[in-house]
């Protein structure tokens, strides 16, 4: 078996809770997670003349895959993911429903030793009806591949630990603990989760919450270790 970290973290678009806008700070504490791969959500770029994107990349000299949900004057909104080792292929989902804010999900292959490992970089709706169909097609997603080791990372926008919305589809993303990452002053709602399938399991879950993580955006970034199959 091999292990890696994991982590999903909502950059706010690189707005403080001390509402100054330095997306820079962002860089600052995904450095601090040492992790192997970030899920990313509230992607904006370029912010303030500053390319995210780029800075994002040189910051932490990982590889980076985006994904566009909001087209913007003069910049994009939406999903990324960061990795320590190639993304050798990405697939794009969306997960819009009806007139609600665009959602989708980041579908990416990480070129690391064999066995290939696969992320799926997600954002979900705030509302339970919504999330409830959203799930379904993430289910959908993870059935295209059941046996390849897959984690699903991102913010989920569920409020409870035992959210009925979630439940109903446990079997298919497996347990994993429901931390509180929101707000990140003092959070009481366990937003961000990550999910382990297809061989990969989780080992442990936990909150970064370093000084600088808890003004740099409105949610703590959640780190998980994950145990792969031998190849």
């Amino acid at each position: 078996m091999t292990t890696l970290r994991v982590a999903t973290y909502n950059l706010h678009g690189g707005v403080g809770v001390d509402r100054r806008i330095r997306p820079l700070r962002i860089v600052d504490v995904i450095n601090e997670l040492r992790a192997d791969v970030v899920s990313l959500q509230e992607v904006l770029s370029p912010v303030r003349g500053i390319d995210v994107h780029a800075a994002l990349r040189s910051g932490t000299g990982l590889h980076l895959a985006t994904m566009t949900t909001i087209e913007l004057a003069g910049g994009t909104f939406g999903n990324g993911l960061l990795s320590r080792w190639p993304i050798l292929d990405v697939a794009e989902h969306r997960l819009a429903v009806g007139r609600r804010e665009p959602r989708g999900a980041l579908d990416a292959t990480i070129g690391r030793d064999a066995p290939e490992l696969r992320v799926i970089a997600t954002h979900l709706g705030l509302s339970a009806a919504e999330r409830h169909r959203q799930l379904a097609r993430l289910v959908e997603i993870l059935r295209s591949e059941p046996q390849r080791p897959t984690v699903l990372a991102g913010d989920f926008n569920i409020t409870r630990k035992r959210a009925r919305e979630l439940s109903e589809h446990a079997a298919h993303f497996g347990k994993a603990d429901a931390l509180a990452t929101f707000p990140s002053i003092a959070p009481v709602l366990p937003l961000d989760r990550i999910f382990a399938v297809g061989g990969a399991s989780i080992v442990d879950v936990a909150v970064h919450r370093s000084r600088k993580a808890r003004v740099a955006s409105d949610h703590l970034p959640l780190v998980a270790t994950i145990e792969l199959p031998s190849p």
